[in-house]
């Protein structure tokens, strides 16, 4: 064999093995990796279902998402929500969330609070896991609400959200509340910003209809309400 045809026979050879090993990389790369890390800054982290679907975002302060609604993304009613984490369907549409802050301000006041909650489908908390508190008031409790059947109406709610504090804002909240546009209070069981422990159920319009509480001081009493918040009935451990 000539030293042309030992050139073309070693070119032929590397080739083949070059186009080999190309393939099989290649075919290595589509196998799912997984990265160690002993430790890591990050200030967002999204994670997606295979097809990209949005299922939950974790981030910081500035960071933070706006409402997202079948993947597409829009302000805040608030503006900003704080660092957590936000929770998405299926559908990548915002499902509920765990936010949380805390700080002292300038005038020495403390407020901060943590928030945990599940939506109903395209509506709103149906149930929280909250706590708050402000200069030295503070409470704490499981809510459960009841939210319309229609989707939530973000337009109002980002109308409402840009309304400067005054009547006006007043009479909407008023509007919102007798039409049950973003849903009524069921249950309230937790500790109220006067350190009293209550139970607060409410019938399908919101009304309370009975609350069982024990004040600060160890007094102790269930009343049943008529519609009006009227108390038709009290009962106390010494029958008075």
């Amino acid at each position: 064999m000539n030293g042309n045809k030992l050139l073309i026979l070693y070119s032929g050879v590397l080739t083949a093995a070059m186009a080999f090993s190309l393939g099989t990389g290649a075919m290595a790369d589509t196998t799912p990796k997984k990265a160690a890390f002993d430790e890591i800054d990050v200030k967002r982290i999204n994670v997606r279902e295979d097809d990209g679907t949005i299922r939950m975002i974790v981030s910081n302060t500035s960071r933070s998402p706006g409402i997202i609604f079948h993947g597409k993304e829009r302000p805040h009613p608030s503006g900003n929500r704080g660092a957590g984490i936000i929770f998405y369907n299926n559908e990548g549409t915002e499902n509920g969330g765990l936010t949380f802050s805390g700080r002292k301000g300038p005038d020495g006041k403390v407020s901060g609070g943590g928030h945990l909650s599940f939506d109903q489908f395209e509506q709103d908390q149906v149930i929280q896991l909250t706590q708050n508190e402000y200069d030295g008031r503070r409470w704490a409790a499981m809510v459960v609400n009841d939210r319309p059947e229609a989707p939530l109406d973000f337009d109002a709610a980002e109308r409402f959200g840009k309304m400067p504090d005054g009547p006006e804002k007043t009479a909407m909240i008023q509007k919102f509340q007798a039409e049950g546009t973003f849903g009524r209070q069921r249950v309230y069981v937790g500790k109220t910003r006067d350190r009293d422990s209550a139970v607060m159920l409410n019938d399908a319009m919101g009304r309370p209809r009975i609350l069982m509480k024990v004040m600060a001081d160890g007094k102790a009493s269930i009343d049943f309400l008529d519609e009006k918040g009227g108390v038709v009935r009290s009962v106390t451990p010494d029958g008075k």
